[in-house]
């Protein structure tokens, strides 16, 4: 098994590029992901979306030359300590290289950028029923978010029309 290696995904070089929208798509198609790939119109315009994007940061790995991981983050604010801090939005190996180390190697590369870009925290955010990227965010160190109560906060989402 070649070493997995972690870089910062430079959207003008088309392997970085083309990598990151295969491993989201990837992702967006297994069962855990929504079982739907990613539209044709996502696919062109991600690239250039994430590019753009003022407080992305996304993290690509590799084994060998094959993007086999990604790491979408975006910067944001603690408004409870007015840091940033770093939300990982989305983190996706493909199937064939899950279980072998690529999620905690970009978690390790998340961590590092955090502390880079001075962050208080990490964030993200799991579906209750994906236990195998539960277990691994709880041995990382991640835990329900909870403010001064016995509840964790919840996620929430509302979808706008366009």
């Amino acid at each position: 098994m070649p070493p997995i290696q972690v870089l910062e995904a430079d959207f003008d070089d088309p392997i970085h590029r083309d990598g990151v929208v295969a491993v989201i798509d990837s992702y967006a198609s297994d069962p855990i992901g929504g079982g739907q790939p990613l539209s044709a119109e996502v696919r062109e315009a991600l690239g250039p979306k994430l590019r753009d994007h003022p407080t992305s940061r996304v993290l690509l790995a590799f084994a060998d030359a094959t993007p086999v991981g990604a790491a979408i983050c975006f910067l944001g604010l603690s408004t409870f300590r007015a840091q940033p801090l770093l939300n990982i939005h989305d983190l996706a190996v493909v199937p064939e290289w899950r279980g072998q180390g690529v999620g905690r190697a970009l978690l390790v590369a998340a961590e590092d950028l955090a502390r880079r870009e001075t962050c208080c925290k990490l964030t993200l955010e799991v579906q209750d029923d994906n236990a195998r990227a539960r277990g691994l965010y709880e041995s990382f160190g991640f835990g329900d978010y909870v403010l001064d109560g016995p509840a964790p906060t919840r996620f929430l989402t509302k979808e706008l029309e366009p």
